[in-house]
């Protein structure tokens, strides 16, 4: 097992202990409350740890900051596939990950897991069109573009019980991960309602010389184009003095 594994679990034995002093249904953490995106950046996990006082069931939900998403349909237009119509989804999260004790999502009522958005088919977008009658095809479409990009996952992943009171998960992210703050939401369901839950913020963000310069691409952008046309005016210059001189 590895160092980081043995030391969560170890704090999870710390929590058991506090959870069964003071009652509490669940106390759950994270291995890190940062994930830094840096220019070689593959991807990370991390590992969502916790105890639980008496049966019942964990669910674990971690939502990226809100974006919008385009969908277009494709249509053949003279022998060529082209897009037509488009639609616009908003409040979509940028990321999207769930995880839970085997069982879960069979013994929670439909209700529970629509009101906290347990589960993907839960998840609730804002369509630019809500009339539309081909909806769910684009709703269907904009899933799978999340998903091929390892933002939305293609099914429930789950979370492991020890003893009865300590759970763990790992949750993974992909290198294309936006950067933005996230909630990790941890819910305790025992006969059919939520009996306890936690939200706990994670940051993720780019640093180094790669978040300096996109912090000021942005806060700049008319001197960072400026920069950037007279650095490719200078390098092909450059260039052409070279090949002169050859």
């Amino acid at each position: 097992m590895r160092p980081p594994a043995l030391a969560a679990l170890a704090l999870c034995v710390v929590l058991a202990a506090d959870a069964g002093r003071a009652q509490v249904p669940i106390v759950a953490d994270l291995s890190d409350h940062l994930i830094a995106v840096t220019t070689g950046f593959t991807g990370a996990e991390l590992l969502l740890f916790g105890a639980i006082e008496g049966e019942g069931d964990v669910a674990l939900v971690v939502k990226g900051p809100a974006t919008e998403v385009g969908i277009a349909k494709r249509e053949r237009l003279a022998g060529v596939w082209v897009n037509g119509e488009e639609t616009v989804f908003r409040d979509v999260p940028a990321f999207y990950f769930v995880a839970t004790t085997p069982g879960t999502m069979t013994r929670a009522p439909a209700s529970l897991l629509k009101r906290h958005a347990i589960g993907l088919a839960q998840v609730r977008f804002t369509p630019s069109e809500p009339d539309r009658p081909d909806l769910a095809d684009f709703r269907a479409a904009m899933v799978r573009r999340m998903q091929a990009e390892g933002l939305f996952p293609r099914s429930v992943e789950p979370i492991s019980v020890l003893g009865g009171k300590l759970f763990r998960a790992t949750v993974r992210f992909p290198s294309n991960t936006p950067t933005g703050i996230y909630a990790v939401e941890v819910y305790f369901i025992r006969d059919g309602a939520v009996v306890s839950a936690q939200t706990t913020p994670l940051a993720v963000s780019k640093v180094g010389l790669g978040a300096e310069a996109y912090d000021f691409a942005h806060r700049y952008a008319p001197a960072y184009g400026a920069i950037a046309v007279l650095l490719a005016a200078a390098v092909g210059w450059l260039a052409n003095l070279l090949f002169r001189k050859n």
